[in-house]
């Protein structure tokens, strides 16, 4: 990612400033069409690895295909995802697999292997978000490759990432990468689907994902193996741009995928807006939220400036939450414009809703607070 930003005015990347990259793996790339492991093509991405490491450059790995890899070993129809019940049972299996695949081939190279499963609920608590980033730096201080995944075995559709796109973006977040690669089977973002429409031209760099942006995800996946496509790296890029990472998605299904990644600039760069670190960044790349505040265009001008949320903002509270929970910052269109921590509990934040502050002790019964969400604790999406 690095060498290749340097050949683009902007990409502005260098090794120094990328001492931390987060790499994602699709099931497409690691398992053939049968589900069997792509032994040669992974020994490539592991030696690309290798070489990254001997620079000075850490590697967090993201590697999709337990599910997949399970699924074959079990008889699994569907690919293991017929239902809830055969993905977690695929997972169980697939992931022994997997972390012994990754095992013996970074081994093959000097390099140490590190399991992490994670399940949403690791990422969205603030302390145990902690422990995560905690235990990453630790591996990677250590000279260990940490290969993260989704823990499917446990993971329900209420309580899980979907794809390991978004898990690539919030764990280069927890684990302080500037940097993250989305390895796909498609070379980048185009203006329209390049299978049907032959005039579709390949973006190289986006700087803001617009609505019209968005709307060029297809949200198919050609293999049929995982859970994303275009939709969800671009949610990806959203998260990792809010904390501040720049986010690549790159042809993977060549050999040597970095290096020729790094050398050819090809795929679609998305720079991050903004920088954020520390809590805001954790905000930034929520993807569960408690509640939401609908703010008037006045407040939402104001926040671009760098304010507090005031209640005199706000024309609408919805959901049911307490004083701290993280909640949605919502224009009057609907669009989101960012998240924070409330200062009032929901009932409250009702009842001051649309009110200065100096009108605000007579009907909550106390003095109030300076913001329903204070700058320091909000983060612009």
């Amino acid at each position: 990612m690095v060498a290749a930003l340097e050949a683009i005015p902007a990409r502005q990347f260098d090794p120094a400033s990328c001492p931390r990259l987060v790499v994602k793996i699709g099931s497409s790339l690691l398992l053939d069409a049968a589900g069997a492991v792509r032994s040669e093509w992974l020994a490539g991405m592991v030696a690309d690895i290798a070489e990254r490491r001997q620079q000075g450059q850490q590697i967090v790995i993201v590697s999709s295909g337990a599910i997949a890899l399970g699924a074959r070993r079990l008889g699994l129809e569907k690919g293991g995802r017929a239902s809830l019940e055969d993905a977690q049972a695929a997972a169980a299996v697939g992931q022994v697999a997997l972390a012994g695949v990754w095992e013996a081939l970074l081994a093959a190279q000097g390099l140490t292997a590190a399991q992490v499963l994670l399940t949403l609920g690791d990422l969205e608590d603030r302390r145990r978000y902690l422990n995560v980033a905690a235990t990453i730096a630790r591996l990677l201080d250590l000279g260990a490759v940490p290969v993260l995944n989704e823990n499917d075995t446990v993971a329900t559709t209420e309580i899980r990432f979907g794809d390991n796109d978004r898990l690539a973006a919030r764990a280069a977040q927890a684990a302080g990468a500037s940097g993250v690669i989305l390895l796909s089977d498609v070379d980048g973002l185009y203006t329209a689907n390049p299978a049907t429409e032959p005039t579709a031209q390949r973006l190289s760099v986006v700087k803001s994902l617009t609505p019209d942006i968005m709307a060029m995800a297809t949200g198919e996946t050609r293999s049929g193996m995982g859970s994303g496509g275009m939709a969800a790296k671009l949610l990806a890029a959203r998260m990792a741009g809010a904390a501040g990472i720049a986010l690549a998605i790159c042809d993977g299904r060549v050999e040597r995928p970095l290096t020729h990644f790094a050398t050819h600039c090809g795929g679609t760069l998305f720079l991050p807006p903004r920088a954020a670190k520390g809590r805001k960044a954790w905000l930034a790349g929520r993807i569960t939220v408690a509640g939401a505040l609908v703010v008037d265009a006045g407040a939402a001008v104001a926040l671009k400036r760098g304010a507090s949320l005031l209640a005199a903002g706000v024309r609408g509270v919805d959901g049911r939450f307490k004083r701290g929970d993280v909640v949605a910052i919502m224009g009057s269109e609907g669009e989101l414009l960012g998240r924070g921590l409330a200062g009032y509990d929901a009932e409250d934040a009702c009842k001051i809703m649309g009110l200065r502050n100096e009108a605000q002790g007579p009907v909550l019964g106390y003095a109030p607070r300076a913001a329903l969400v204070h700058a320091d604790h909000l983060v612009l999406i």
